[in-house]
């Protein structure tokens, strides 16, 4: 969360339950590195105390608009004057509405609308009051007006019903602020990432398949939305939840991932095989569950297509970047792939290290040679990837006829 380091965030609470969560939120931006100025409405004080998130983030916290303890006595003005950016968590349904359309009768919907910095709220309420019309209305055009929400989540609310509408968990909300200020390098680019393994049945409860997790993928699925990109997420079986804001297209064997990319790779700008594709299917696969009495049964195997080949090998391709896993001599195989598969970018690593962990240790390879990205997690690997990728891929559009 280095990204967070210096920030200086003012953070609005206004009057719902999850107004609890505001307190771990503000230890969550402090341990990052964020500076943190609280202001509150009077009906998030029903549920938090000001002395509370005073107490917390070592500043005092403003709550009337006729505050005095601003020497100009005006700390709608002043307040965000210095901050980098106004999050306000919760965000409730009325909150949402005041400034759709623009009232502004306390401190924190004057300060809102009196800023000079970004704003990003993330809403909190009932699942029936979420999902209606009018609160889905104003949802829309506040992102029209350029705010952005963050959220909400699904799951058990306070009300005892269970919905979409639940504020996301504090360290949910430091990710997405941390992402948020992530360069938006590939802006305006369609990004289509394919992630996690394969399955091939050899009967309908037994199949071929790798150890990926889906992880690195998925990261980089997150990554290219950081940096701007509108994200399409093709991906195999994985118990990973994806970003929230990509398109998702969920696939089971090579083949039906292979139709799933063709389907939309038109409009394309950048394509990321990350998925760990399995080398080979079943053509004599059972329409019933092999039994394990009698003779061990006999499996005629055939090659899969090679799906980052296909892509890079169609007329007019999209910039595509390959991944390779390795077990030995990385770098000589990672390069002969690359050139094999005429790809201008992949990204390789040792099998070893990476399959299912948390981290990785990425070396790129392209055509001025390899670049080893270091050990971190899979995550900032893939942002390192998403820097690298739009470095590459600037000079190529630029080139592309008008």
């Amino acid at each position: 969360m280095a990204e967070l380091g210096g920030k200086r965030i003012l953070l609005g609470i206004t009057g719902g339950i999850a107004a609890y969560k505001s307190a771990e939120l503000v230890r969550e931006l402090q341990r990052v590195g964020a500076d943190v100025q609280v202001v509150m409405t009077e009906s998030a004080c029903k549920f938090v105390t000001p002395t509370t998130l005073q107490a917390l983030s070592g500043k005092p916290v403003y709550v009337s608009i006729w505050d005095n303890r601003l020497p100009n006595g005006m700390p709608h003005i002043e307040l965000s004057r210095d901050r980098d950016l106004v999050v306000v968590a919760p965000a409730t349904a009325d909150f949402i509405a005041k400034l759709v359309h623009g009232a502004a009768d306390d401190l924190l919907s004057t300060l809102c609308l009196a800023r000079e910095c970004p704003l990003l709220l993330a809403p909190a309420m009932n699942r029936q009051m979420w999902e209606n019309p009018s609160t889905q209305r104003n949802v829309a055009q506040l992102h029209g007006d350029g705010i952005a929400t963050l959220g909400p989540d699904a799951g058990d609310q306070a009300c005892g019903e269970v919905g979409m509408g639940r504020m996301l968990e504090p360290m949910d909300l430091v990710r997405e602020m941390s992402a948020w200020f992530q360069p938006k390098l590939l802006s305006g680019a369609h990004v289509l990432v394919t992630a996690g393994p394969t399955f091939e049945p050899i009967d309908p409860v037994r199949g071929l398949t790798n150890r990926s997790s889906g992880k690195m993928g998925y990261a980089v699925a997150r990554a290219a939305l950081e940096a701007g990109a509108r994200v399409t997420l093709i991906t195999g079986p994985t118990a990973i939840e994806p970003p929230q804001a990509a398109r998702v297209e969920r696939v089971e064997t090579a083949r039906q991932m292979l139709d799933a990319v063709n389907a939309c790779i038109n409009g394309v700008d950048i394509f990321i095989a990350v998925a760990a594709v399995a080398d080979y299917y079943v053509t004599n696969a059972s329409t019933h569950k092999i039994k394990k009495e009698g003779a061990l049964p006999a499996l005629k195997l055939a090659l899969n297509p090679d799906i980052v080949e296909a892509v890079a090998n169609r007329p007019n391709p999209p910039f595509c970047v390959g991944f390779a896993a390795e077990s030995e001599k990385l770098e000589e195989n990672a390069q002969a792939k690359r050139r094999r598969k005429n790809l201008p970018l992949l990204a390789a690593n040792l099998v070893q290290t990476a399959i299912g962990a948390d981290d990785n240790e990425l070396i790129l390879f392209d055509d001025e040679g390899s670049h080893r990205l270091g050990h971190s997690s899979k995550l900032e690997q893939a942002r390192l990837l998403m820097r690298h990728v739009a470095k590459l891929y600037k000079p190529r559009r630029s080139a592309l006829p008008v």
